[in-house]
């Protein structure tokens, strides 16, 4: 049988284990009202980023698609509108790139013909360019940009080329074999390669 001290050692040991029981219940309170004003503070960011995302992709899929519609517009009497379309995989956003006629979808590489690659290739290039705040430096140089366009329409790229660098105040420094394309320059190099040296002279 315990003695009367003993029972009120016990009892003082359970009073301070209770303070300490209501202290760690009032501190997890604390903490738990905490991480619910947290939690909603991270759910209205998600959704500010979702918001954020879903604008950026409208502007990318106006800025990016008008302007490589546009160029093609400008080539090919019956041309193709470019499309992106933003998917998720691997809990990333990707952008899949295709051409849009008569509603039908097709792939640019596999299905549409390389002049038409080529101009959207070259409009996309200006698109990505002009996104850039501020805009890097205004020249870009294009190494036989419009080789797959057919011999019949490279006027109308080379007048398209020309106007796209005097609209947006692009200089293009562009390497071709093309005559049609130099006619439009304000400037022409011609370069030749010695034979026997191997060696370019600029003329």
């Amino acid at each position: 049988m315990k003695t009367t001290s003993e029972i009120q050692k016990i009892l003082q040991q359970r009073k301070g284990q209770q303070l300490q029981i209501v202290k760690d219940i009032e501190d997890n309170e604390a903490s738990l009202i905490k991480y619910n004003r947290d939690l909603k503070h991270h759910e209205q960011a998600k959704e500010i980023m979702r918001v954020v995302a879903l604008k950026t992709q409208e502007q990318l899929q106006y800025h990016i698609s008008d302007i490589t519609s546009l160029a093609l517009e400008a080539v090919f009497d019956n041309p193709y509108k470019l499309e992106l379309e933003f998917v998720q995989r691997r809990n990333k956003t990707e952008c899949d790139i295709y051409f849009v006629r008569d509603d039908k979808k097709i792939d640019p590489l596999t299905a549409s013909g390389g002049g038409a690659v080529d101009v959207a290739a070259f409009a996309l290039r200006i698109a990505c360019w002009s996104l850039n705040t501020p805009h890097s430096r205004n020249t870009i140089i294009l190494d036989e940009p419009m080789k797959w366009v057919s011999e019949d329409l490279k006027d109308k790229a080379s007048e398209m080329i020309k106007q796209v660098s005097q609209k947006l105040g692009i200089q293009i420094i562009m390497v071709t074999h093309e005559p049609k394309f130099t006619v439009q320059a304000d400037k022409v190099f011609q370069v030749t390669i010695s034979k026997r040296k191997g060696i370019s002279r600029v003329n």
